[in-house]
């Protein structure tokens, strides 16, 4: 299978190209650097001149503060770039996969959310992914679209763009009190775990949309206490309420995400801990070769 992966060297896109490569398709990377899918005619000559049988998608505008600055951009990139894959894909007949967010939710439902459960985003950047959502939709007949939450990934931890573990572990090492949200509750989830996730729904040839995440569900507070735990630091940990933090996006207070169609082909995903310690033992072997 020849699979067109824009993105691969980002926090997701990394553990997707491994996880493409472990199971023997060719993959032809796209970075965003050389790469915009926000230009329709780049999109275009870039598809048809690779004619991939899948096209994954990676490329987004998605930190959350700078979306509510920046929303023309950020609907640019969320909503217009998914489009213009979306045509490019159904002119060559490939599967789009495109990756969405738990944030398209508003969190009053307080259990998990079923892949059919109406939108309802607080912010831009969920309002800009589920009008990505609807464009792919309506514009191809051959899409995967996957709703996750709350990623992280060695990727991250190398330094690109960072993610929430290295964030609470550079918090540890300054020694310094440590105040984290208890009143949003997600699912953290391993980008390693969901790569391989989408591998297999791209070869039982899965269509539509789904939910992937880790199993299980937790506050931010509760995924650092468990970060703490494993990597046995003693720390100042002090539960707190978004209100004390400002910000100007508002956050989806639930955003849990139920694997109903996952299960339905037969397919599961880790619990959230399990997923967790697996990322610190592969973070810390990386340590060690770094520093062999």
């Amino acid at each position: 299978m020849k699979i067109l992966l824009i993105g691969a060297r980002g926090q997701l896109g990394s553990d997707l190209f491994e996880a493409f490569s472990q199971a023997r398709h060719e993959v032809l990377a796209a970075e965003h650097g050389t790469f915009d899918v926000c230009r329709a005619e780049q999109v275009e000559e870039v598809v048809d001149g690779m004619r991939p049988t899948v096209v994954v998608n990676t490329a987004a505008f998605h930190k959350v503060e700078e979306c509510e600055k920046q929303p023309g951009r950020t609907f640019e990139v969320n909503a217009l770039g998914a489009l213009h894959l979306a045509r490019a894909c159904q002119r060559q007949r490939a599967l789009l996969v495109h990756f969405s967010t738990d944030y398209v939710f508003d969190g009053q439902k307080r259990s998990p959310y079923v892949e059919s459960d109406l939108p309802s985003p607080l912010n831009v950047y969920g309002a800009s992914k589920i009008a990505g959502e609807n464009l792919i939709a309506g514009n191809a007949e051959r899409y995967l679209i996957i709703r996750t939450c709350g990623l992280y990934g060695l990727a991250g931890s190398s330094g690109k763009g960072g993610n929430f573990v290295e964030t609470m572990l550079k918090k540890a090492a300054s020694r310094e009190t440590i105040r984290v949200v208890n009143d949003q509750i997600l699912t953290p989830t391993a980008t390693a775990d969901l790569a391989q996730m989408v591998s297999r729904l791209i070869e039982k040839e899965a269509c539509g949309l789904y939910h992937v995440s880790c199993e299980g569900g937790c506050s931010w507070h509760e995924f650092a206490r468990e970060i703490f735990t494993l990597q046995g630091l003693p720390v100042d940990l002090v539960p707190a309420a978004t209100r004390d933090f400002l910000s100007p996006v508002k956050r989806p207070p639930y955003s849990v995400l139920s694997k109903k169609r996952l299960h339905a082909l037969g397919l599961s995903m880790p619990d959230w801990r399990d997923s967790l310690a697996r990322y610190l033992r592969a973070r810390s072997v990386r340590g060690q070769a770094v520093s062999a």
